[in-house]
């Protein structure tokens, strides 16, 4: 039992590393299948529409992806065209807001396909069959070889032989793309390292006080998908007995649109109000009614697990 405490602890310590390590070893697992079973370069003139397809189109799909499972991407597009917004950012703070989370998310989405790029050039199969059939490649790599030397490089995907001929003084295709593959991959963990660092740098509480916030984010979600389990089974018993019945329902207290939407919010930190959440701070400010909800402008990466942990617990 105290083993199954450590793995949940450090799983709740680490759960962004966790998540990152997770998404990026399934599509790495998936660039390989589709280099080994599906990826087959014709080796003919459309060696360069064929290798590009494969290397970026999944790509792009996974960016895709990674804004669709994003909470944070729903948060903030859910009701934000209602009749009563228009569609328009009110106050340019708001945009700056918008633009922000955007940002954030953005970052998160690029994990996936930057992966599948990096693991691709690294095993080189898409790369070699795209730059075969680039016409800048072949003329650099056969530079006063004679046009033969054109015509062979197309089938160098298929003939790994025809590689050690052509590219004697020069990188052959595979090189190049291993050792741009090396260089995207340090360049993600130089940047994922100092982004990390600078958003710490910036947190507005110490460190242990950051862990209990993960640890009372993680437990609200829970609360609130029992809770709402609980109350929408209740509901929904009042509602099919009287209709049945054909008797009228009892009073029964349930949120209204307006505090559904109040605690949708994003959450922004204010250093003078410090609440754990937007239902947290809901309920500390006489139901949002208070003119003290609405302060709080600061939108800091390091607690952007705040939006995500209800949601991504309670499946809202």
């Amino acid at each position: 039992m105290d083993k199954l405490r450590g793995v949940l602890d450090f799983c709740i310590r680490h759960q962004t590393v966790l998540g990152y390590s997770t998404v990026s070893l399934l599509t790495a697992a998936s660039e390989h299948i589709f280099s080994s079973v599906v990826f087959k370069c014709p080796c003919n003139s459309g060696n360069m529409l064929y290798g590009s397809i494969f290397l970026i189109v999944p790509a792009f799909i996974l960016f895709l992806l990674g804004y669709m499972v994003n909470t944070r991407t729903w948060r903030l597009l859910t009701g934000s065209c209602s009749p009563e917004k228009h569609c328009s950012c009110s106050r340019w703070g708001a945009c700056t807001h918008y633009c922000f989370v955007l940002v954030m998310v953005t970052a998160r989405a690029l994990v996936a396909p930057l992966t599948w790029i990096a693991v691709a050039l690294l095993r080189a199969s898409f790369y070699e069959c795209a730059a075969s059939g680039n016409s800048l490649i072949r003329n650099f790599m056969c530079k006063g070889k004679g046009q033969e030397c054109h015509k062979l490089l197309v089938k160098i995907p298929c003939d790994e032989t025809l590689s050690q001929n052509i590219s004697s003084e020069v990188l052959s295709l595979k090189a190049q793309s291993q050792l741009i593959g090396w260089l995207l991959v340090s360049s993600i963990m130089t940047v994922a390292l100092i982004s990390t660092c600078v958003s710490h740098c910036y947190s507005p509480v110490s460190y242990l006080q950051l862990r209990f916030w993960k640890i009372y984010s993680k437990k609200e979600g829970e609360l609130l998908e029992i809770k709402a389990k609980e109350h929408a089974t209740k509901l929904a018993e009042i509602n099919t007995n009287c209709f049945f019945e054909g008797t009228d329902p009892a009073p029964f207290q349930t949120p209204s649109n307006e505090d559904w939407r109040k605690i949708s919010f994003l959450y922004a930190f204010n250093s003078q109000e410090q609440y754990y959440s937007m239902i947290h701070k809901y309920v500390n400010t006489n139901r949002g009614n208070s003119v003290r909800f609405r302060e709080g402008d600061q939108n800091l990466p390091v607690l952007e697990f705040v939006d995500e942990a209800s949601a991504s617990e309670s499946g809202f």
